[in-house]
């Protein structure tokens, strides 16, 4: 099965390959069920991470619009903004971006190591906002300063969520599909669900290419009832872009994002090392090791609809993790 209108859209070959899909033997003998991960965190651009996926389809439409700034919005950590900057350095194109502290820390680690740390070595001209409260406006009020200055801006969503970002995940389920084709049946796919452009992207194009493949979204930052709409609002005129069916009930679930988006929790920190003693992979505390959380626990729980092999998707953000040193 193919997703042919896929090659409608204009993009830019940063992804470079497939990522890896690997088996996690001693996670597995650890779980008592077979683990394999899906390697974006492996992309590479500036640490690697999901949003380039997003970014091949987004920077594309920013250079066809002839903009000379990348313009965005997230929090002070935020794994998006650092590899939209990284893009945008790459390109040539000077990166702004508006930075909150939604945990209203005065730590120096987060304020100023991590992520932070990487976009002053790429030149982002920071704004600092008390809290975005309403990004598409806060965005919009920028662009409008940066065009007085002469500039054309394009805005990049928050997380690079929105249609045209989340054709990047349904390239990744292709990727998916193809890798796991005559090898393994995965029962189910984890992945952290936040501004769910990544997990839309899988959702429409798992779908229609492993249809017996349950998709599980570990919520980050929101309960399953307000964080339902947000997937439903990329998924479904994505599917209609692709001229596909939308017709799977989206999995959710909102029981390791506590106390709020982007404050570790126990939970998360614990898969956070057991990842890392065990396989020396590196998750992160704000999305992967809550995510891992849910897939540790779902197994204790038997909370996955049918037995078999778990796949679990590494977005990134391992650089989140010297910035909230040392709570790690």
């Amino acid at each position: 099965m193919s997703l042919h209108l896929l090659h409608q859209f204009p993009r830019l070959e940063l992804l470079g390959a497939p990522t890896p899909l690997e088996h996690l033997p001693r996670l597995s003998d650890y779980l008592g069920r077979d683990i394999f991960i899906k390697r974006d965190d492996f992309t590479p651009v500036a640490l690697g991470g999901n949003k380039l996926r997003k970014l091949e389809f987004l920077a594309a439409d920013a250079l066809r619009e002839g903009a000379d700034v990348l313009l965005t919005a997230g929090a002070i950590q935020s794994n998006h903004v650092r590899q939209t900057a990284a893009v945008a350095a790459r390109l040539g194109l000077k990166c702004v971006a508006l930075l909150e502290n939604p945990i209203g820390t005065t730590a120096e680690n987060y304020l100023h190591n991590g992520n932070r740390l990487l976009l002053d070595l790429m030149d982002v001209e920071v704004v600092m906002v008390d809290a975005l409260h309403n990004p598409p406006a806060q965005l919009a009020e920028q662009a409008e300063r940066l065009e007085a200055q002469g500039f054309r801006p394009y805005s990049v969503p928050v997380g690079g969520s929105n249609v045209l970002g989340a054709l990047g995940y349904v390239e990744c389920a292709q990727e998916i599909a193809h890798q796991s084709e005559g090898v393994v049946d995965f029962a189910a796919v984890v992945v952290a669900s936040g501004s769910a452009g990544t997990h839309a992207g899988l959702a429409v194009g798992l779908e229609h290419l492993l249809p017996n493949t349950e998709l599980v979204g570990v919520t980050v930052s929101r309960k399953a009832e307000a964080q339902l709409p947000i997937v439903e609002r990329i998924r479904m005129p994505l599917a209609e872009q692709l001229e596909l069916q939308a017709q799977a009930p989206v999995t959710l679930w909102d029981d390791y994002f506590a106390p709020r988006y982007g404050e570790p929790n126990d939970e998360g920190m614990e898969a956070v090392k057991l990842l890392a003693r065990l396989e020396g992979i590196m998750l992160d505390p704000v999305y992967t090791g809550k995510a891992m959380a849910g897939l540790i626990d779902g197994i204790s729980q038997n909370r996955f609809r049918r037995d078999g092999p778990l796949l679990f998707v590494h977005t990134g953000g391992s650089p989140a993790l010297f910035a909230y040193h040392p709570s790690v």
